[in-house]
């Protein structure tokens, strides 16, 4: 289960993000990248930053601690900007943060291009799995810190769950969108990819970080009536989305042997 902070102090916003992220000091003394449930996006990228990020750290890949944050009603009382105030009014209860990485500076493509091709390939094939559209040059979301490249922001990964249609079926998907991914150039094969990385996620993987996933966040979200059910939801798609990785897999192949080609 993740770990629930309690938010001290709004340090600053981090603007260059569309739903106005922001550094925020916790009761740990801990800086983190919070994501609010008050955003555009709704607690849906919450789930999906919790959902996505955890399977990356079941695959061994460097994603920065994710913790529950509470902002309480106080937080905003002393910020000047209406935009913050009424962000925070509305995040009140349980938001999503990570680990604050001082000092991390964004990851470059092609000029990083020291980066071991079996780890692009394994970063290839969990943007995959979860299908995250939001690796690709134009955003990369990697970060080096320490010699190390991190992934960050999954809020976009997930995207059935916005409309929930058929997502068993969804589950089958090839998802085309990989042939924008960052790091194609440089990847290794993504079917080894596959098989270093699939027997990781197992069933139980899956229903631990789902049922880590507060109430709040999928409460009243339909077409679910409990959040019980929004959870097996997820569960399911989750696990048939591995047992059908067959496309996927083929799909990104495929797009790193024309990537490589060209």
């Amino acid at each position: 289960m993740l770990r629930t902070v309690q938010a001290t102090r709004y340090v600053t916003p981090l603007r260059e993000g569309g739903s106005l992220p922001a550094i925020v000091e916790a009761d740990d003394l801990g800086l983190y990248v919070v994501k609010f449930r008050g955003a555009g996006q709704g607690a849906k990228a919450l789930v999906a930053e919790v959902v996505a990020g955890r399977i990356g750290q079941a695959l061994g890949l460097a994603v920065p601690e994710l913790v529950v944050v509470q902002v309480p009603a106080a937080l905003g009382r002393n910020e000047p900007d209406p935009e913050i105030q009424d962000l925070l009014a509305a995040s009140i209860g349980l938001n999503a943060g990570l680990d604050f990485l001082p000092g991390a500076f964004a990851f470059a493509a092609p000029v990083d291009s020291a980066l071991d091709p079996a780890l692009a390939a394994d970063i290839v094939w969990f943007d995959a799995y979860v299908s995250n559209v939001d690796r690709t040059p134009r955003n990369p979301n990697l970060l080096l810190w320490h010699r190390k490249l991190w992934l960050i922001d999954h809020g976009a990964a997930l995207y059935l769950h916005h409309s929930w249609t058929e997502p068993l079926e969804v589950a089958a998907a090839r998802f085309a969108a990989i042939k924008d991914h960052i790091l194609l150039p440089i990847s290794g094969s993504i079917v080894e990819a596959d098989a270093r990385l699939h027997e990781r996620v197992t069933r139980e993987v899956i229903r631990d970080i789902v049922a880590g996933l507060p109430d709040l966040w999928l409460d009243g979200q339909p077409p679910f009536v409990t959040p019980s059910e929004h959870r097996a939801a997820y569960e399911a798609y989750l696990w048939r989305r591995l047992e059908l990785r067959a496309g996927f897999v083929e799909e990104a192949e495929h797009a790193r042997r024309v990537r490589h080609a060209g």
